[in-house]
């Protein structure tokens, strides 16, 4: 298996970051605009599209600023690789801009892109922020 490749996309989002923050910490936010059902039972997330289930846990948060997953998979050196939400706030301007961090491998990066940029927007339409 290849190395995966970091990608960082960034967002302009017209919310609060403690309102985007529940969009993306919680298993309720997560399922109205990531997966069709997200449950959160001990330390595991469950995300659910169709018939599909993956598993990822939370590997570290902070309150209202970012959260990072790991999915639990079989892929050879899965430890390494994480996606994450994070949210930073223009100290000038008070713009709120959510930057997500995933590993892709490289042949996957443009649709990766493309999955990413669909999914927030799903997030910014339930945020009523399009």
């Amino acid at each position: 298996m290849s190395e995966k490749t970091k990608i960082e996309l960034e967002y302009d989002i017209y919310a609060s970051p403690s309102l985007i923050f529940r969009y993306v910490s919680t298993p309720f936010g997560l399922s109205e605009w990531f997966a069709d059902n997200v449950r959160f039972r001990g330390e595991k997330y469950t995300f659910i599209w169709d018939d599909t289930e993956e598993h990822a846990v939370e590997l570290k948060r902070k309150t209202n600023q970012f959260i990072r997953y790991q999915w639990l998979t079989e892929e050879e050196n899965y430890e390494n690789y994480y996606f994450e939400f994070r949210i930073d706030v223009d100290a000038v301007t008070k713009d709120v801009l959510l930057v997500v961090t995933d590993f892709v491998d490289q042949d996957d990066i443009e649709e990766s892109e493309l999955l990413w940029n669909s999914l927030i927007q799903n997030l910014k339409s339930v945020l009523g922020s399009t």
